[in-house]
């Protein structure tokens, strides 16, 4: 385990039973109050690649997304939940494990070939990384690779993803 990994793990708190009855949540609110470990987040997930954009997905992907953004020296770009987005979008439809979500982007929020890295605090099922990854790539760009602050392996969400490079930083 990376000394990282472990700052990382130290920081996120699990909450039985919430939302419902027999999940245990992972929550990261101790992680993002903490400034150094979320320094170290933000400084190794910008380090990844050199890309032009970076998006994040609603919504906690948002909290780690836009200072990753500035730390790379890159553009911030938004994926929301359908009707969010004021200009024309772009939409990507995907099922959930009961019923089905739709994430959008702006039309016009890509330049033709730019180099796209994903981030979002958790990798689950793959639904939502899968559609982003559609949806980006629909919009003219390049998706690099997807980063993660944590995945939870017993899901295999990594196999819908399969053939984009994913970093997880902590895996449980």
């Amino acid at each position: 385990m990376t000394e990282l990994s472990k700052m990382i793990l130290d920081k996120i708190r699990d909450v039985p039973d919430y939302p419902k009855p027999g999940v245990l949540f992972k929550d990261i609110t101790p992680l993002l109050a903490d400034p150094v470990t979320m320094a170290a987040v933000v400084d190794e997930l910008a380090g990844l690649h050199q890309v032009d954009k970076i998006v994040g997905i609603e919504a906690r992907g948002f909290i780690l997304a836009a200072p990753v953004a500035y730390r790379a020296a890159a553009g911030f770009v938004p994926v929301r939940k359908k009707g969010k987005l004021p200009a024309e979008t772009l939409e990507e439809s995907y099922d959930l494990e009961y019923g089905s979500a739709t994430i959008e982007v702006h039309r016009d929020a890509f330049a033709p070939g730019d180099r796209v890295l994903i981030v979002d605090d958790v990798l689950a099922t793959g639904g939502t990384a899968k559609a982003t990854v559609d949806l980006v790539q629909r919009a003219g760009a390049r998706v690099v690779a997807i980063a993660v602050l944590m995945e939870l392996g017993f899901l295999k969400g990594r196999d819908r993803v399969e053939g984009v490079e994913l970093h997880s930083l902590v895996i449980v």
